[in-house]
């Protein structure tokens, strides 16, 4: 009994669908067809992970300071002195500490602004020990201020680290009163 039912309902379907009426479409008229031809046809809007060259340079210089911000930059980067430390050490001494926090709550302001923008927090050593020592206390101590800064404020995404260890000695004598000038931490801009 229900095969009879389904070829009726199947015979019916079959029609319905055969017995659709057709729309003849008319061709466009002989105006519509030359504008057609003068305007080039639209670009699809398409969503893209990846922005057009111009946008990307746009968010990447919004992203990045101008040249009066990065003046302004190194005008606090002046007044910020360098932290020096003891012998041997790593730790932020009381008058390290107070040179790195001057002026660093406002550089963590403008750098917030800037989120590509990177400064440089260098590690300094004095002549004495091996190099491969004063590399790795070079390394300690510009992680310490770099630490430090980022606890007022400056973005630690922003402050890349550098050892120069023994490299670079800003005072050549061979005395306490120099050596203590090398053992520092200096911050810099990215060039």
């Amino acid at each position: 009994m229900h095969k009879p039912l389904c070829a009726i309902v199947g015979a019916v379907c079959l029609l319905g669908v055969g017995c659709t009426k057709k729309v003849a479409v008319k061709p466009p008229a002989p105006a519509q067809v030359q504008q057609a031809a003068a305007t080039p046809p639209e670009k699809p809007v398409t969503r893209s992970s990846a922005a057009s060259p111009a946008i990307e340079q746009r968010v990447s210089a919004a992203r990045m300071p101008d040249q009066a911000t990065k003046n302004r930059i190194q005008d606090l980067l002046n007044r910020i002195q360098d932290a020096y430390f003891d012998y041997d050490r790593h730790n932020l001494r009381p008058d390290a500490e107070t040179a790195l926090a001057a002026d660093a709550k406002t550089l963590g302001e403008i750098l917030s602004q800037y989120p590509d923008y990177k400064l440089t927090v260098q590690g300094y050593c004095d002549e004495r020990g091996s190099e491969e020592y004063n590399l790795a206390l070079g390394d300690k101590r510009a992680m310490q201020a770099k630490e430090y800064l980022a606890s007022l404020g400056v973005p630690g995404s922003q402050l890349r680290t550098i050892s120069y260890g023994k490299e670079k000695q800003i005072c050549t004598e061979h005395d306490e009163a120099c050596w203590q000038k090398n053992r520092r931490a200096h911050i810099t801009q990215e060039q």
